[in-house]
């Protein structure tokens, strides 16, 4: 009797356990709908997933309630039992990694971290698609594996941001790819390829299906976050029609046409006295008509509220309302729309088909997700597991990205790199050297393992001291003598100053370019008493004046490091000591401090020469610079000549040509009256040889530019036209291959907003070489 007891008791505990067992593996399971053990749901229309996605779609919004309807209209849509339609959030986050910032992702389970790459200006100082590919495909591997293990309650990863970084003060501009539009269109194209599962090349994903979607934002001209009086949720940024052409749009339009993005994010901005989230042309006639996006338009969160209670836009709630859903717009971050829509019906505002419009969009996204085909642990993406979130793969390549990104903007006599075997002690000073969460940048996530720079070069020296030089790093206070007396004990000294997010993030931009409170004068003592040069490494997304540095002998090595992620630590130690050759190139300018005098407001791209306004970006900016975009140095020195450049005069005759539109005597062509043909018939290939001529093997971009060269202000003083990554051993040279398109690569807005060419010469650059090509109209 006794034995039998215990057997019961053996079998209640195991019945027990393995109903918590199965407790906890329903709680883990990712949102889906259509269950095929619910046999009601299942039958639907819409979870047959042989129909096409529009009749799929067709058939769930026309079974919804208008109550229903309205609440699937915000990110936290929720479930719909009745359906067998589960919640789902839109809000995801995934710019260097996947991130914590968001309402879909949780690190409260088995999973908790995930890969932090470099922040995406450093990434981009890479100037490698293919790079810039890998890592992407890597995030969206993670967030398909979180996602799988029910840690993401959505796989609608809104980044990347491909606004250009206008302004040097942007407290964004860390998350963007620099300031050149077409190079900002081609990481837009490689990152959104990599994220939504599609081939480097594009092409793959005929089907529509995803492996996660990826988000092209802030839908257009959003640089300015937090500047003097001037607030993004009230800012009417006057942009003109050339500037839109040839500097905002084309990374937007090039991430939707060639990357094939599944989704635009629209800014809370106004643009000539529209808001974008409420302006019809340019979200239906251009990303729709245009451009052919497939997915689904969000605002920007809160963005719609903002167009009524900040903007004024609006008069009443239900205006903003229908100003957004008949622009196009299809779900609100924020909770406006499922406030005030039900009004706006009852209003007669708006009209249950501009619902069901949007309704349609988000369904078939879903449905492209596959999380309308039943359990998804059992169909394409479900074998993604949580193995490979910070797998060794995935943490090799971002310390790549690290390496290959870090820029050497100083080194003075071969200064660097230092020996490891003659380097006996090491001083190193900084507020944010032991600071591993400075390294990620914003939109982070939480790091499959934390390493501080300081903790870096400790596993190079032992014999490393250590003090943060000030009290905080916007550096009011700095303890000038004590930082000097340990910097003089010392073999060599790493000074690590900048920026961080106390200082530069979203809604705050920087009021001047300087580095912060005493950092200067802190740096230039300790350069001034430390018995041999000392190393610059500046951490910052924008740039800063270091002129003083770029000036002062003591200064014998700056390394610009970005927020360099998880990797970080790891590349820096590594270019330091000579383990990996520099070879990053800077994506943006880096102006002097007087550029502050500039209004940020100001959005004109091109310089006025009546009241002195200089202009933005290399490709317009004629002031003084600290660094140009495109710089950076080496260890080993390579050259560059033209091999060969299959024709030098393009002849565009029997086409309409005109006067240009600016008081210029030069005639152009319009690109639309030349047609696909000529187009592709005055194609140019061009073949560069590049010689490593030092003594160390490296890896490094090669930049091709264009420059016409009657120089005038409508005209781009040099435009980049292509970049490749050539890795060369000492001594070695190859070739590598550019495709320069006239009708894309010598093109140039005019007044009116058209893409033309100018006739004339022009001529081709790489490194100190040049090669004419003439234009003949």
């Amino acid at each position: 009797m006794g034995n039998q007891i215990t057997y019961n008791k053996v079998i209640i505990t195991l019945i027990f356990f393995i109903s918590l067992l199965v407790l906890h593996t329903e709680s883990i399971r990712p949102p889906f709908s259509c269950d095929s053990s619910n046999k009601v749901t299942s039958s639907f229309p819409f979870c047959n997933a042989a129909l096409p996605i529009s009749q799929r779609a067709n058939d769930v919004v026309s079974r919804l309630t208008v109550d229903e309807k309205v609440l699937q209209l915000v990110n936290g849509a929720p479930e719909i039992p009745r359906l067998g339609i589960s919640a789902y959030e839109w809000w995801s986050e995934g710019l260097h990694g996947v991130s914590r910032h968001g309402k879909g992702t949780l690190f409260n389970g088995t999973i908790k971290a995930a890969t932090q790459f470099p922040q995406i200006i450093l990434t981009a100082s890479t100037f490698d698609e293919d790079l810039w590919y890998r890592i992407a495909q890597a995030i969206g591997r993670e967030a398909r594996a979180m996602y799988n293990a029910g840690q993401l309650k959505g796989l609608t990863l809104w980044a990347p941001n491909i606004n250009i970084l206008r302004d040097p003060r942007w407290g964004r501009g860390q998350e963007t790819a620099g300031e050149d539009p077409m190079m900002v269109g081609k990481y837009a194209v490689a990152y959104v390829r990599g994220i939504q599962g599609d081939s480097f090349e594009g092409g793959k994903l005929q089907d529509g299906h995803l492996q996660a979607s990826a988000c092209c934002k802030h839908f257009i001209s959003q640089d300015l976050d937090n500047w003097n009086n001037f607030s993004r949720y009230t800012f009417d940024a006057h942009v003109l029609k050339q500037d839109l052409a040839d500097s905002f749009e084309p990374p937007f339009k090039s991430c939707v046409e060639q990357g094939k993005a599944s989704s635009v994010m629209c800014a809370y901005n106004l643009v000539n006295g529209i808001p974008n989230c409420a302006n019809f042309d340019l979200l239906t006639t251009i990303a729709r008509g245009q451009w052919g996006l497939q997915g689904y338009i969000v605002s920007d969160c809160d963005a719609v509220d903002k167009i009524y209670t900040a903007q004024h836009y609006a008069k009443e709630p239900e205006d903003a309302v229908a100003a957004t859903l008949k622009a196009g717009m299809d779900v609100n971050c924020g909770s406006h729309l499922k406030t005030y829509t039900k009004s706006a019906l009852e209003k007669k505002k708006v009209q249950e088909s501009d619902i069901d419009r949007a309704l349609h969009n988000l369904f078939s996204m879903r449905m492209r997700l596959g999380l309308f085909n039943g359990d998804p642990s059992k169909l394409e993406y479900g074998d993604i597991s949580a193995a490979e979130i910070c797998s060794q793969e995935h943490r090799a390549l971002a310390l790549e990205a690290a390496r290959n990104g870090i820029v050497l903007l100083k080194n003075s006599d071969r200064f660097l790199p230092l020996s490891k075997m003659n380097t006996k002690s090491l001083a190193v000073i900084g507020p944010k050297a032991n600071d591993s969460e400075v390294l990620l940048g914003n939109y982070e996530g939480y790091s499959c393992k934390n390493v501080t720079l300081l903790q870096g070069l400790q596993g190079y020296v032992p014999n490393t001291m250590y003090h943060p030089g000030c009290n905080f790093i916007n550096c009011t206070s700095a303890a000038i003598n004590e930082a000097v007396d340990i910097a003089k004990k010392a073999d060599y000294v790493v000074l690590v100053m900048g920026l961080d997010q106390t200082i530069e993030r979203e809604q705050q931009d920087r009021s001047e370019l300087g580095l912060p409170g005493m950092q200067e004068k802190l740096i230039t003592a300790i350069a001034q008493s430390a018995s041999k040069p000392v190393i610059l490494v500046l951490m910052c997304g924008g740039p800063v004046d270091v002129s003083f540095a770029k000036d002062n002998q003591k200064i014998g090595g700056i390394l610009w490091v970005g927020y360099p992620g998880e990797g970080g630590a790891a590349a820096l130690t590594e270019i330091i000591f000579g383990e990996h050759n520099p070879g990053g190139k800077l994506p943006v300018t880096w102006y002097p401090k007087e550029f502050s005098k500039v209004p940020m407001n100001d959005m004109r791209m091109r310089p006025v020469a009546s009241n002195g306004y200089p202009g933005r970006t290399y490709r317009f900016y004629n002031g003084p610079k600290v660094f140009e975009f495109g710089y950076g140095l080496s260890y080993t020195n390579y050259s560059y000549s033209f091999a060969s450049v299959s024709q030098n005069t393009l002849q565009f005759k029997n086409l309409k040509v005109n006067k240009t539109t600016e008081n210029r005597s030069a005639l152009n062509i319009a690109v639309s009256d030349i047609g696909p043909e000529v187009c592709n018939k005055a194609t140019i290939s061009v073949k560069v040889a590049v010689k490593n001529q030092g003594e160390m093997a490296g890896k490094h971009p090669v930049l091709l530019f264009l420059r016409y060269c009657k120089a005038e202000d409508e005209v781009p003083r040099k435009s980049l036209i292509g970049f490749k990554s050539v890795n060369l051993k000492a001594g070695e040279n190859t070739q590598t291959t550019f495709d320069v398109k006239p009708c894309e690569h010598f093109t140039r807005a005019n007044t009116d907003g058209s893409l033309v060419i100018d006739e004339g010469k022009y001529l081709l650059l790489v490194g100190n070489g040049e090669y004419p090509v003439t234009v003949v109209v």
